[in-house]
């Protein structure tokens, strides 16, 4: 079943409403392993194959779930995400931004709201199942960001359907673990 933008916007909102989603409570927890993710992806309109595994060998990864793109909210938080991708870098992060939507849309997506400076992949429902960041009643994750250390260790993880906050918190994630391990950028 398809919803439109209006009948998507109206569920939230109840869900919210009705406290039915608890996705601080459902996302995996701080020190979990980070299942395996290869998924199809883009960047600045450009499909590639994203492996969870490749990306940390080159550092920590911020891996963030968005409902759907071109929504408000998350049109926000990828802007978000383009402005402070220089910031992330300078920290040796990854950022890729997932989502349950076909990749023709995502790679729309990636060149506008991404503003082609980061990646955005395909959230499958197995995804989803695996990091526990699904929505009630839908087949679309909630807003949950993760930051993984290069071990594959969870390290940082905020659900929140308001966009605010999760850049804001996943740099800081990420700059007290290169703080911690002494990490020098390549």
């Amino acid at each position: 079943m398809l919803l439109s933008f209006r009948q998507l916007a109206s569920l939230l909102a109840l869900v919210t409403i009705t406290g039915a989603a608890t996705p601080a409570l459902a996302a995996l927890p701080v020190g979990a392993q980070a299942p395996a993710v290869s998924t199809q992806a883009v960047i600045a309109g450009k499909p590639f194959q994203f492996k969870l595994a490749d990306a940390l060998k080159r550092g920590p990864v911020v891996l963030y779930f968005f409902p759907a793109a071109f929504t408000s909210g998350c049109t926000i938080e990828a802007h978000d995400f383009s402005d402070a991708t220089e910031q992330f870098a300078a920290n040796g992060a990854t950022v890729i931004g997932l989502a349950h939507d076909p990749i023709e849309t995502l790679s729309r997506f990636s060149v506008t709201e991404c503003r082609n400076k980061f990646a955005v992949g395909v959230a499958t429902s197995a995804i989803i199942a695996d990091f526990k960041v699904k929505l009630p009643l839908l087949s679309m994750s909630d807003r949950t960001s993760f930051v993984i250390a290069p071990d594959g260790k969870i390290i940082f993880a905020y659900s929140a359907l308001s966009p605010s906050g999760h850049v804001s918190k996943t740099l800081a994630a990420v700059k007290a673990w290169r703080a911690a391990h002494r990490v020098g950028i390549r």
